[in-house]
């Protein structure tokens, strides 16, 4: 499936992203890009009512948004044979940012 990933590299990444937040050297980033692709597919699934997003950092030390379904009981929908999927292909802002004005940060 297109912009998902698996349980293990979303683990791997959030992993990365919480080492980073303990030594203080957190990247200078102010938002991201989702396509909206993501959201379309992460609210899919019939049980799925809301999204929820993860912090994390891929293997090219690229800080990445990680997307889930979320049930009506706040539970995240992570099953790949019931079609829950891990979703990413977040761009970071910088230099993904607008570049109409008004605009919020960039």
């Amino acid at each position: 499936m297109k912009n998902t990933i698996s349980l293990e590299t979303a683990q791997g990444w959030a992993e990365r992203w919480k080492a980073v937040q303990r030594s203080g050297n957190t990247p200078n980033f102010t938002a991201f890009l989702i396509p909206g692709m993501d959201i379309t597919q992460a609210l899919k699934p019939e049980e799925a009512e809301d999204v929820r997003t993860y912090l994390g950092i891929d293997d090219k030390a690229t800080v990445k948004l990680i997307i889930v379904g979320v049930d009506k009981n706040g539970n995240d929908l992570i099953d790949e044979s019931k079609g829950f999927y891990i979703y990413d292909f977040t761009h970071l802002c910088p230099p993904n940012c607008s570049s109409n004005l008004p605009k919020i940060s960039g």
